[in-house]
């Protein structure tokens, strides 16, 4: 009974990959409804639903990657709050996984076929991040969901204006990496210094360019 009160640090590595395995092979089922339910499809040219399709799918790789760095900094969380504070947001992240897949298969598109190269990707950050220490930790998430929301504000002006679904998508994610981002300065986050911001940047451009074609 104490070892399931509290896991050996193997027994947390293993559930972070099983969490892994699950997240890049089996279809996440969403908790809360998509803000697109109940929306009329909308009527999109072959060329609006193809690009509309690539920054979902791009969307959906992200979340794959916010996956990855909640478990891996969960993983490495140096107390029972910390841990719990990113498994709360992971846990709340696997909606947005949902939506994106649910709106990449609507739109006729496939999601990237890299993904378990992402998921690794990510999980060597946030583990890097988690080993930094919790301050930094907590860092590496403010810097990466600021980002993020800028790169979702990016979509909403790309995405074609008539593609109301994919939009509410998008729009609810934003408001709620921002509050993913204000939680984690509330829990103590310590400011990334700038080369490592910059580092980051590279980093998801590369993801973001490639994810949009594969």
């Amino acid at each position: 009974m104490d070892g399931m009160k509290n896991p050996s640090p193997s027994d947390r590595l293993i559930s972070a990959l099983d969490d892994g395995l699950r997240t890049v092979f089996t279809p996440t089922r969403a908790s809360r409804t998509s803000p697109a339910a109940g929306m009329a499809p909308p009527a999109l040219s072959t060329a609006q639903a193809r690009e509309a399709g690539a920054l979902m799918r791009v969307n959906h790789v992200g979340e794959i990657c916010a996956q990855a760095l909640y478990q891996s900094q969960a993983l490495f969380g140096r107390t029972d709050a910390l841990r719990r504070h990113f498994e709360q947001a992971a846990q709340e992240e696997l909606d947005h996984l949902a939506w994106t897949a649910d709106r990449v298969a609507e739109l006729g598109t496939h999601t990237s076929h890299l993904a378990p190269l992402w998921w690794a990707g990510a999980f060597a950050w946030g583990s890097l991040a988690g080993l930094a220490g919790d301050k930094w930790s907590l860092g590496f998430v403010v810097e990466t969901e600021r980002q993020v929301e800028a790169h979702l504000a990016s979509h909403l002006d790309r995405l074609p204006a008539a593609d109301s679904a994919s939009r509410a998508i998008v729009d609810r994610m934003k408001q709620e990496e921002a509050a993913h981002a204000d939680a984690a300065l509330a829990a103590g986050a310590a400011p990334l210094p700038a080369p490592i911001r910059g580092l980051m940047r590279a980093a998801a451009k590369v993801m973001t360019t490639v994810a949009h074609r594969v």
